[in-house]
């Protein structure tokens, strides 16, 4: 699509040479002569990019800048003089024009101008759709769950997500906690900035204090410069500790410091760096039950521990499989593009009744796995890892069986039709393929 050029220049040589050399290179232009003209032009037209020149009767380039500045417009204006000095074009940038040509200039400099500031608006226009589509994967309307413990999540990220306290997510792994970090995260003020995540166990310790505090040149061997830690690059914004209870007890010691200071100390440096940082953190382990043991300090987990999520196991919140499956489903769908659309009702009932040791994210692998391996259009009690298949054997389905009659199958239907909590696409196909399963069952028997 052609990009629209306004250029503004009293001389009408000069507005007929930029309409034939940006019309050639592609690009729509339309011409006034001062920056009267131009005003009324951007009344009933937008624009891609401007052109400017500063000498002009009327109204000159710079009042016509100072004037759609005040009118809220912010379009990309390059200013163009052959009478400019520096204060002119210091003046220009002052006001809101992204460059300044002086005249004469060679038509391959404005057209490398204008393909430049082109590309940074397609990728400043990037920017804000992908922080968008960020900001939407982590809503609460594209969290699924329906059960009353999620529920109450859900309304307790509502309730803290504005507020810089400290929060401490626990929970088996595999449940989802750095999910609810970041829905805390993107649903509050500090959206627009920075999170950061590390993990506490997944780094050796003298590293990881080095990624934490940062450290000044010549701090050690190979310090050659100086370098911001995590502390410093999450200001602002938030700061995500998992897996925080297998931090060692050297840097738990400088966490709490940071946690009552807001003050980072890099290695080999002398002097403290304010930091403005939410610390969310996240843990598999008792911290309560590390404190007596020794290897967490009590004062620490005091300190993080104001306000606590627990995020219980997939096996206490069955209700949510279904629609968890029904979302990895659609995921891999669009991912792989093998059409796999429906789930056989004893697929279902399988993994319903298998305990998920591994709880969501095992879940999401398993339906990965059957998906990438089935032929057919739906997944297949069969094509289920063993052990899922063996639960199903060992274990009284939650599920009514198909021998179930008629009227207990209406009601298991209704009691799964409650609406979702925060879901914002909920197909029911899986609940209407076991329906019309159990209702041919039962014509069957009868």
């Amino acid at each position: 699509m052609s990009k629209n050029v306004l250029v503004i220049d009293d001389e009408p040589n000069m507005r007929h040479m930029l309409t034939a050399l940006l019309a050639k290179a592609g690009y729509a232009v339309t011409v006034a002569a001062d920056g009267v003209n131009a005003l009324s032009i951007l009344e009933s037209k937008a624009f891609d990019l401007i052109l400017c020149d500063v000498r002009m009767p009327r109204m000159d380039g710079l009042s016509f800048l100072k004037q759609i500045t005040k009118q809220g417009l912010n379009t990309t204006t390059i200013v163009m003089s052959a009478y400019g000095t520096i204060d002119t074009a210091v003046e220009a940038m002052k006001l809101g024009a992204v460059d300044y040509i002086s005249k004469p200039f060679k038509a391959d400099e404005i057209l490398l101008k204008l393909a430049q500031f082109e590309e940074k608006g397609r990728l400043r226009e990037e920017n804000v759709r992908l922080r968008d589509a960020v900001q939407e994967t982590f809503s609460f309307q594209n969290m699924v769950a329906k059960s009353r413990a999620m529920g109450a999540i859900f309304e307790t990220i509502r309730k803290i997500a504005d507020y810089k306290t400290t929060v401490l997510i626990t929970g088996e792994s595999g449940t989802g906690k750095e999910l609810i970090a970041r829905a805390i995260h993107y649903n509050g003020i500090r959206k627009d900035k920075p999170m950061v995540a590390v993990n506490c166990g997944g780094l050796p310790e003298n590293l990881l204090e080095s990624e934490l505090f940062g450290y000044a040149k010549g701090a050690f061997t190979d310090a050659s410069k100086n370098k911001n830690g995590i502390f410093q690059e999450a200001s602002g914004g938030t700061f995500f500790l998992d897996e925080i209870g297998e931090l060692p007890l050297s840097l738990q010691v400088k966490l709490l410091r940071v946690l009552q200071d807001e003050m980072v100390r890099p290695l080999g440096s002398a002097e403290a760096v304010k930091v403005d940082v939410r610390i969310i953190a996240a843990t598999a382990a008792n911290l309560a039950e590390a404190v007596k043991e020794g290897t967490f300090r009590d004062d620490l987990f005091y300190r993080i521990n104001v306000l606590h999520i627990e995020v219980p196991p997939l096996r206490d919140r069955k209700e949510d499989i279904p629609l968890l499956v029904n979302h990895f489903m659609e995921k891999f769908d669009k991912r792989l593009r093998k059409k796999v659309t429906e789930i056989q009702p004893e697929a279902l009932r399988a993994l319903m009744a298998y305990p998920w040791p591994g709880n969501v994210r095992e879940l999401e692998n398993v339906i990965e796995r059957t998906m990438v391996l089935t032929e057919r259009s739906h997944i297949h009690v069969s094509e289920l890892p063993d052990e899922i298949r063996g639960a199903q054997a060992s274990t009284k389905p939650p599920w009514p069986s198909k021998e179930t009659s008629l009227k207990a199958s209406s009601v298991f239907l209704i009691s799964c039709w409650r609406p979702c909590f925060f879901c914002s696409r909920l197909r029911h196909s899986l609940m209407v393929s076991w329906f019309l399963s159990s209702i041919s069952s039962s014509s069957a028997l009868s």
